[in-house]
């Protein structure tokens, strides 16, 4: 099927085998239709990311004044117990405006459920629109919950040729501003601590990354990009294989995230190289711990509250908009939470310190 041919619900019909009534009681969530049917009409949804025009978007009649928080955690590596603080920030910017409008919110976590099983999970439910959390979300997951008609926002996540509402952090901006700040104190040996996870952010950080050290005029070096899994523990175990290994330290670090940076600082410690005197680092999220570790941890902070708020908001204008409503995409700035984790170069050793010499201003337990 061309790619370029507007997709009808009859062509989905076709493609499952079924037919377009049942490809439309499927999408609006109606009717004695079977799992195994549902199932196999919302994969070729997904299949040939079919999105109902955006006329579809609708608010079910007997829908009560109820919203819906989705937390969904497809994998876990990045949607986990770790992460709780800020998934609970953008539940408060939500609650506290969704009660401030007039509604309700549920939150409803699904841990490594399948998306269309979470699609099914929305028929009938009698709720007036949805906030979901989009992390570990592919462009497949997104196109399926929008193929519901349910009014829905997705918060931190960001795909920019979606027809779709999203609410998400300035990464582009973010990383600029961790690059700007070690540019300013010397630096020109830059680092910067991946993962290959895929979610949103991450490869909106890897881009970012790469095009502010263009923008900077500052030497990208392969062998200064170190990947590694994007939990605590998968971060500290790849760090010690590549010291292990002899691989090289840059002079900085720009971590992923905060979870990220306090694995490679637990590894770093081990091989008694020191922060920031032998290596600076800056991290991103500036979870609670950041700020009480030892050394606290420079990193960057988005309001989670504002990205919660502005999703009830929009929600709002969606479920009550008399005609239809373009797609809103919005981006949150974000600030960088100068601590002790960074030094400017001048006042650092010329190298990191070798493994095994101790020294007196060891960093503490990350």
């Amino acid at each position: 099927m061309s790619d370029k041919k507007t997709l009808t619900m009859r062509d989905i019909a076709k493609a499952a085998g079924v037919s377009a009534a049942t490809v439309s009681l499927v999408l609006n969530g109606k009717g004695e239709i079977s799992g195994a049917t549902r199932a196999k009409v919302l994969d070729v949804v997904a299949d040939l990311n079919y999105v109902p025009r955006p006329a579809r978007i609708r608010v079910p009649d007997d829908a009560n004044d109820t919203l819906r928080f989705l937390k969904i955690a497809k994998h876990g590596h990045t949607v986990n117990r770790d992460h709780s603080h800020f998934i609970s920030d953008y539940i408060d910017g939500m609650s506290q405006e969704a009660i401030r409008r007039g509604y309700a919110l549920e939150v409803v976590s699904h841990e490594r459920e399948a998306i269309q099983d979470i699609v099914q999970s929305l028929a009938g439910a009698g709720i007036k629109g949805v906030v979901a959390l989009g992390t570990e979300l592919s462009e497949a997951d997104i196109r399926l919950l929008l193929a519901t008609g349910i009014p829905t926002v997705f918060i931190d996540t960001f795909h920019g040729l979606i027809d779709a509402n999203f609410v998400n952090m300035n990464n582009e901006d973010a990383v600029h501003k961790v690059l700007s700040r070690f540019k300013s104190q010397g630096f020109r040996d830059i680092g910067f601590v991946a993962s290959p996870v895929e979610t949103t952010n991450f490869r909106l950080r890897r881009d970012a990354f790469a095009k502010n050290m263009e923008r900077l005029d500052l030497p990208l070096h392969e062998e200064n990009i170190l990947w590694v899994e994007s939990t605590f523990d998968g971060a500290y175990e790849a760090t010690l294989r590549h010291l292990a290994s002899g691989g090289k330290l840059a002079e900085c670090y720009f971590c992923t995230n905060d979870i990220i940076a306090y694995g490679f600082i637990k590894a770093l410690r081990e091989h008694n190289i020191r922060i920031p005197a032998d290596v600076s680092i800056i991290g991103f999220d500036n979870l609670p711990m950041s700020g009480t570790m030892d050394p606290p941890l420079t990193t960057i902070d988005v309001s989670k509250r504002k990205i919660g708020y502005l999703a009830i908001t929009i929600l709002d204008d969606l479920i009550n908009a008399s005609e239809r409503q373009p797609s809103v995409k919005i981006l949150v700035g974000a600030e960088l939470v100068v601590r002790s984790s960074d030094r400017h170069a001048k006042r650092r050793k010329t190298s990191a310190s070798p493994a095994g010499k101790s020294h007196p201003d060891q960093v503490g337990t990350a």
